[in-house]
């Protein structure tokens, strides 16, 4: 099973006499099923084509944000597409705006399209937790030794 799983590329021939090797690998990652007269087809999952479109439309807002003439800090421009940005101070909006290009340069590169969400995943999920007034306000724990027995 290992052997099909490494497989990236397959034969026509193969989908059609034996297709679960190739559904299988094809659930890893994307595979190349190669036609005699015609083009090479990709075949992947729905989870993967969506991860891709969603890293596509991803690079198109951190495109037109980067490129856009506009004097404000990079943070802030991000915030206007990213309104959950704003729960952020300005500091870590910036962070966030840089942190998103790297992943998502980081992404492009490795064709690896879950570096860049979880980036924005992770940055929404810290935003979600400032606007419901998480802080770094230190913990004041209780200063009570009460003795209890034992369960």
């Amino acid at each position: 099973m290992s052997v099909t799983l490494d497989r990236k590329v397959f034969q026509s021939s193969e989908l059609s006499r034996q297709p679960l090797p190739v559904f299988e690998a094809a659930t890893v990652e994307p595979v190349e099923i190669t036609r005699r007269d015609d083009d090479t087809l990709v075949l992947m999952s729905k989870r993967e084509n969506d991860a891709r479109d969603r890293l596509l439309e991803l690079a198109a807002q951190i495109i037109a944000i980067t490129v856009e003439d506009d004097p404000r800090p990079l943070g802030e421009r991000c915030a206007d597409v990213f309104n959950w940005m704003w729960a952020l101070d300005a500091v870590d909006r910036e962070q966030c705006a840089l942190d998103l290009i790297r992943a998502s340069r980081a992404s492009f590169a490795t064709k690896k399209a879950y570096l860049a969400m979880t980036e924005l995943a992770s940055w929404q999920a810290t935003a979600a937790a400032l606007a419901d007034g998480l802080t770094n306000q230190p913990i004041q724990w209780l200063e009570i030794n009460e003795s209890v027995e034992k369960p």
